[in-house]
């Protein structure tokens, strides 16, 4: 009977569910620890990869920060020492890093981009031609103003290095080649090379932030200039003994020189500024891979739609302002400016920034009672117009609370002081509303046009699937709803965007073509002092003609999304 059981036993082997292991478990826990390790490795090199981009970005971020403290000091020591750390000392550091940045600019150019799969993406809004246009305008007229540089180390080559002459050159040959490099692949999202082209970037960036601190600081050839300017004046200068003297041979071609250097100097800053601005969106841009609903995304087309008022009273506004531009430049060529001229001049704006104040505020309450979704994409570009905006209006906001002080301290009651006191609280006002009203409008949704409709579901059928078709196009119909006519409030928007932009332009010729007031009045120099008042003016002063420039682009922006 034992032996029949055994037997029994050993034909008849128990079933896996009577076994103590797990029934059938086996199998599918080893699926499920494979799956499991697929993805922890696949997450973990998605991981790496992100570690390995915030490494870059770190490492060549120390590499401009400790490149550009270093070029700091040495502006600096030049600005307090001019004996132990010179003009031409300074040149050479930075000429060194032109070279540098060239150097890195040509491989880029012949080897990094010619590589296979380095340019896969491009960041369509990177890179608007508004701003490209800036760069070459602005380019252009830093080129010029190296020209009438070396025109005028030429003229005074007795009494200057002829190793000064040297420095120019280098300037032009980096401006040529770097306007070409960020013309070309400012839109790049490099994908090999990571870490050279990165630290590339960052080299060319911190090189153009020294020069434009040089340019803010330096005040060594204005004062030059002005001194040469004064009537019988033999500028001494370069002479070893201090009994021979520097002066034009030639005075008129001579003068001309140094009039184009002083109208261009202010190009050359802006320059340096947009070249910055776009270096860091191709610095962010590296590596970056763009999302396929992203990158096929176009922006609404500029259309005038019926606005009238706003350009208007915009051209009436640049006529104006060009008209007493023209007085105060015709008024600043004589021999000393009178009262009157700056009056005139001061009475424009203290005239047109309330109104723009105004129209500022009103958008941004239409802003507020608009139901536009807020636009949430991942967006380098726009989130640096942001910072630049911000960023640029400290220049002008800068000056005018410095202007208040010396105002309050010295005569308030002043006519003309009263009336530089009345811009500089009108200008830190109209700063602030605007930018509140720009940001507002860059971070809505853009209103998609009901003809258009149709073609931009067809083309999201072939890139989305069901459910996000279905939420884009509840999104568009309940967008046709609210916008199938051109309600009070869009056009509202846009006759305030184009107001404010024909405002913006005339008050960025005023200051780019030679209407320096706040330097020219005397009132803050003479508080200040010379030297001092010098850096705050060249350090504001740019800031603000970009900030206007910037603002320009940024409101046609929110005019053509409206």
């Amino acid at each position: 009977m034992a032996s029949t059981e055994a037997m029994w036993r050993r034909d008849h082997p128990p079933k896996a569910e009577e076994k103590n292991s797990p029934p059938t478990q086996p199998e599918a826990w080893k699926i499920h620890y494979e799956k499991s390790w697929l993805h922890r490795h696949c997450s973990s090199l998605l991981c790496r990869d992100k570690q390995a981009q915030k490494a870059g970005q770190l490492f060549s971020g120390l590499l401009a920060m400790n490149m550009v403290f270093l070029g700091s000091a040495f502006i600096c020591s030049m600005v307090f020492n001019k004996v132990a750390i010179t003009l031409q000392d300074v040149q050479i550091f930075l000429s060194i890093l032109k070279i540098l940045a060239l150097a890195w600019i040509s491989y880029y150019l012949l080897f990094t981009r010619r590589k296979p799969h380095a340019i896969l993406y491009r960041d369509a809004h990177a890179g608007p031609i508004w701003v490209k246009g800036s760069l070459i305008l602005f380019g252009a007229c830093s080129i010029l103003l190296n020209v009438f540089q070396i025109g005028y180390d030429i003229i005074h080559l007795q009494c200057k290095s002829q190793l000064e002459v040297l420095f120019p050159c280098v300037e032009i040959l980096f401006i040529c080649i770097q306007t070409y490099f960020i013309w070309r692949h400012a839109k790049d999202c490099t994908q090999v090379q990571h870490n050279l082209t990165r630290c590339g970037l960052m080299l060319t960036m911190a090189t153009n932030l020294l020069l434009w601190l040089l340019a803010v600081t330096n005040d060594s050839v204005h004062r030059e200039i002005e001194s040469e300017l004064k009537p019988g004046h033999l500028f001494e200068e370069f002479a070893g003994n201090g009994t021979s003297s520097c002066k034009c041979a030639n005075r008129t071609v001579c003068k001309v020189f140094q009039k184009g250097y002083i109208l261009l100097y202010p190009f050359n800053t802006e320059y340096c500024l947009i070249c910055c601005s776009m270096l860091y969106v191709m610095w962010k841009n590296v590596g970056r891979r763009i999302a396929q609903h992203h990158a096929i995304y176009t922006k609404p087309k500029f259309q005038l739609h019926g606005v009238i008022f706003g350009p208007l009273l915009g051209i009436f506004t640049v006529i104006t302002g060009i008209c007493i531009f023209i007085v105060y430049q015709i008024q600043a060529t004589s021999s000393s400016l009178s009262h009157q001229a700056f009056i005139l001049y001061y009475s424009y704006y203290i005239g047109l920034l309330p109104v723009m104040t105004v129209g500022a505020l009103v958008g941004t309450v239409i802003h507020d009672l608009e139901e536009r979704e807020m636009d949430t994409l991942k967006n380098p570009t726009r989130s640096l117009d942001v910072i630049l905006l911000m960023g640029a209006a400290l220049g002008q906001i800068g000056i005018s609370y410095f202007s208040i002080v010396a105002i309050v301290a010295t005569n308030p009651t002043d006519l003309l002081n009263s009336i530089i006191l009345a811009y500089s609280v009108s200008l830190i006002i109209q700063h602030i509303t605007q930018n509140i009203f720009i940001i507002e409008g860059l971070h809505r949704q853009p209103v998609m046009p009901e003809t258009k409709g149709e073609k931009c579901e067809e083309n999201d059928s072939k890139v989305y699937n069901l459910e996000i078709k279905q939420e884009i196009r509840r999104f568009s119909q309940a967008y046709i709803q609210t916008y199938n006519h051109f309600n009070w409030k869009r056009k509202a928007l846009k006759e305030i965007s184009s107001f404010l932009v024909m405002c913006n332009i005339i008050l960025w010729i005023m200051p780019s073509f030679g209407a320096h007031p706040v330097f020219e009045n005397g009132l803050e120099k003479s508080f200040y002092g010379y030297s001092t008042w010098f850096a705050i003016v060249n350090l504001g002063l740019p800031l603000g003609v970009f900030y206007r420039m910037h603002s320009v682009g940024d409101l046609l922006e929110v005019y053509r999304s409206t």
